[in-house]
């Protein structure tokens, strides 16, 4: 999932395929990341160090996708 942040929501393709809320049906996303918080890491203040997770949240009904980065 290429990542960018955009103002507009737009289409999406998930492993080469169109992508659809799992909730309402929509076809269109804003894009963001967000930090997959652990609690060793904010307990000795390296939040920074928490890995990222590429989310797509529905136009429509606000519900948040997330994926994580993979290694091919």
């Amino acid at each position: 999932m290429n990542v960018r942040k955009t103002n507009e929501p737009e289409a999406m393709e998930i492993c080469g395929k169109p992508f659809h809320c799992t909730v309402c049906g929509n076809d269109r996303f804003h894009r963001r990341k967000a930090l997959l918080n652990t609690s060793w890491a904010l307990c000795f203040n390296f939040g920074w160090a928490n890995r990222q997770a590429d989310c797509a949240v529905c136009s429509r009904c606000g519900y948040i996708h997330w994926f994580l980065p993979f290694d091919k």
